[in-house]
């Protein structure tokens, strides 16, 4: 049975498409934004704030679902530039600083929604 995710922690989607799913003891994500679900505009800032709020966004969207960041299997970082790499992968290090980090996927992608510097998607554990 597959379960839609809506939490006011996160920026609503702004397509059609959920924040996420739950299905078969796996969450999926859909991408995060540096969008502040307070305000819903994006963080101020350069790639490393970007990449913080990306990340928060999808642990509240965990936390919602009784889960967190060290059940996560897997992320897609989507770049709109490689040479803000190294920025993001100190930001994602410190978020998942245990050293047991999921498996990951970065690439520069030619445009991001509403000209983002940054959009990460993970598939983790619901419990």
């Amino acid at each position: 049975m597959k379960k839609i995710i809506d939490t006011k922690k996160a920026p609503s989607a702004i397509g059609p498409y959920s924040q996420g799913t739950v299905g078969s003891g796996l969450i999926f994500i859909s991408g995060q934004l540096p969008i502040d679900p307070n305000t819903g505009e994006f963080v101020v800032g350069n790639i490393k704030e970007q990449t913080k709020q990306s990340l928060e966004n999808l642990r509240q969207i965990l936390n919602s679902q009784g889960s967190g960041l060290d059940k996560v299997l897997k992320t897609t970082v989507f770049l709109s530039d490689m040479n803000n790499f190294t920025d993001m992968n100190n930001m994602y290090k410190q978020a998942f600083g245990d050293g047991k980090y999921p498996a990951r996927s970065a690439v520069e992608v030619a445009r991001l929604p509403k000209d983002a510097l940054v959009e990460i998607e993970a598939i983790a554990l619901e419990y």
